[in-house]
């Protein structure tokens, strides 16, 4: 069983965006290598403001030598990552998702 740095909840959006940027902050200053793993199998809407804090935290922690891992998207999130083309960006880990 794989144990995640942070699980996001099913709203990733404006009114829950404070909450994650803080959570993935505390988590990268805890980290010094590595991956950061962030559970993504329980969102189920994702806005414009919860896509900043994801490629905000992915910035911080590229430029901290650590990779920021979004594992388990549900597909409605990877359709939105791909509309944006983020899922170019951000390092998925999609098991039993596709792009399209």
């Amino acid at each position: 069983m794989h144990r995640y740095d942070v699980t996001l909840p099913p709203r990733v959006d404006a009114t829950t965006s404070g909450d994650v940027r803080y959570a993935l902050q505390v988590a990268l200053d805890s980290i010094h290598e590595g991956d950061l793993t962030v559970d993504a199998s329980a969102v189920d809407s994702l806005d414009i403001a919860g896509l900043g804090v994801l490629v905000s935290a992915h910035r911080r922690a590229r430029q901290r030598g650590i990779r920021l891992v979004i594992c388990d998207p549900k597909p409605r999130v990877v359709r939105v990552l791909a509309v944006t083309r983020l899922h170019r960006v951000l390092n998925l880990d999609r098991v039993n998702t596709a792009v399209g």
